[in-house]
């Protein structure tokens, strides 16, 4: 289990919804590409934080 830095942070069930959703990283195709320097789920807690809080 991750801790949650902040109430909007995804739980490990809506990740587990929300991870097959989003395309391969372009470091894993045969093409290839940079490794990611963030993951993913902390890029999508940041939006979500963002979006949450913009409106208050």
């Amino acid at each position: 289990m991750r801790p949650r830095r902040y109430p909007s942070d995804t739980t490990d069930e809506e990740w587990a919804l929300i991870q097959p959703l989003l395309p391969v990283p372009a470091c894993q195709t045969p093409k290839g590409g940079r490794p990611e320097k963030h993951h993913r789920r902390d890029v999508f807690d940041a939006i979500r934080y963002i979006t949450d809080n913009a409106a208050k």
